[in-house]
């Protein structure tokens, strides 16, 4: 490595350093300003290209500023959690590494983190212990792989081989999702040729679960697919559907993006009672566990029917290890993102993730708390980390939103829920402190109180602080 390469790295190092520690003092949503800088990229591409140092210092420069402050503890929008330190160091120093991790050939060191952090998986979520695991690079992906091993599964019950013969002539398969389903499932269903419009949708309640009550039929043909919560209320399906599916022969996955790790915390782990019962599981380590993008888990109970799922065959692959990490994604080639994960768990342990749960929680009941004595409508009984609060009609909720987004202070997300527009307050962040829960429920509250008559603002408090 030359002089300028050592210059480049370390000048990146302590640009990182300095955007982190300034982004507690900033803006959550970067300034009309900085966005304009963002034209500076609008530049042809060069013959000679540019100085590797000068490149960094352009993208500093000129990109820093332009990004939304996700990465701190008053950004509360779209489920989404910062990077912790130890999982960011880790990812950086994994990209200093540059493994391929394939193959246990091309990178024994993530072939042994894979091992160890899927056990350490199996022990602190409510999965089946043995489970496999497969890194993937969100949930998307592990709802992917995991359905592609539930139809392999009874497919290879019927009497049909879908990895050679594909789904041409091959049994139905059914699927069960509630109403609330989200998206990404239903994009994984189409990927897999199994259909996001012939899914058996099954009623909610006020909250999003799926009404016990209202549950079809099910056999050894049928998939059903529960949320671990909802992307709106935060709300868990019931365990107790596990059981009823398990009984009448289904194959149980539960898209638990966020919720799956409620069953970390003491305090929530209720909610997730009868879970471990379940055939397959998908969850993010990006959200509620707060390690870097991309990283996501699909988790089977049986690893050889996920294996099987994603497997390929090829000479010059070295298939002799104990653990292939290849055979458990759709990727053969891909980064070694396991070790992410594995640093914050390896950091926090088990009571460090099970406060981070917890934490965020009580954070969200709290704002709910003071919203509701503040005088507006907490859409949603609040299960998790989400908060859906009304402030008015739409048009209100709306201006709200808007003005929240833009002051700085902190970033909520707009929603529709049950037909009515809602601000979501998802709080998901280990960098969240109390102070941080004060000083943005101070801002909303006061943007919340401006009344708009006829294009006149009144300021209206009344024994708010």
């Amino acid at each position: 490595m030359n002089y300028l390469d050592k210059q480049t790295l370390f000048s990146s190092t302590i640009k990182a350093i300095d955007y982190l520690q300034e982004i507690e003092c900033r803006s959550v949503a970067p300034s009309q300003k900085a966005l304009s800088l963002l034209s500076a990229f609008n530049e042809p591409l060069t013959s000679e290209g540019k100085d590797t140092l000068a490149t960094i210092e352009f993208l500093h420069q000129y990109g820093s500023p332009s990004t939304i402050a996700s990465n701190g503890g008053r950004y509360f929008g779209f489920v989404i959690g910062g990077a912790h330190t130890a999982s960011l160091a880790a990812h950086w120093l994994a990209s200093a590494w540059d493994q391929n991790a394939g193959l246990h050939a091309t990178s024994p060191i993530n072939a042994k983190i894979e091992s160890v952090t899927e056990k350490w998986l199996t022990e602190i979520l409510p999965v089946a212990e043995g489970s496999s695991v497969g890194f993937v690079t969100g949930v998307t992906m592990a709802n992917f792989c995991a359905l592609a091993a539930a139809r392999s599964k009874i497919l290879q019950h019927l009497g049909w081989d879908v990895e050679a013969n594909g789904l041409y002539g091959a049994p139905r398969i059914n699927v069960v999702v509630g109403e609330e389903v989200h998206g990404s499932l239903l994009k994984a269903l189409s990927m897999l040729g199994l259909g996001r419009d012939r899914v058996i949708r099954v009623p909610t309640d006020e909250n999003g679960r799926m009404r016990e009550d209202a549950l079809p039929p099910l056999d050894v043909r049928t998939i059903l697919c529960l949320q671990a919560g909802n992307v709106n209320t935060g709300a868990m399906d019931s365990g107790l559907l596990v059981a009823k599916a398990k009984e009448m022969g289904a194959w149980v996955h539960i898209d638990g993006a966020f919720g799956l790790w409620a069953g970390a915390s003491d305090y929530k782990k209720h909610l997730t009672n009868g879970y471990k019962l379940a055939d397959s599981w998908a969850t993010d380590g990006h959200k509620w566990l707060n390690v870097p993008y991309d990283n996501g888990l699909v988790i089977c109970r049986d690893g050889n029917q996920l294996r099987r799922a994603m497997s390929m065959n090829a000479d010059y692959l070295d298939q002799t290890e104990d653990r292939i990490p290849y055979q458990y994604t759709p990727e053969l080639s891909r980064r070694a993102r396991a070790i992410d994960i594995w640093a914050t768990m390896r950091t926090l342990g088990k009571s460090g993730i099970e406060n981070l749960v917890t934490r965020t929680c009580v954070f969200a009941e709290f704002m709910a708390s003071k919203l509701t004595a503040a005088g507006f409508e907490i859409l949603n009984t609040v299960e998790t980390n989400q908060v859906l609060v009304s402030f008015g009609n739409d048009d209100e909720t709306n201006r709200v939103i808007n003005e929240i987004q833009m002051s700085g202070i902190c970033w909520c997300s707009g929603t529709i829920w049950k037909g009515r527009r809602a601000m979501r307050i998802s709080i998901s962040s280990a960098k969240t402190t109390e102070e941080d829960i004060k000083h943005s429920l101070e801002s909303i509250l006061k943007i919340a109180r401006k009344k708009i008559f006829s294009g006149n603002e009144i300021l209206s408090y009344s024994g708010l602080f």
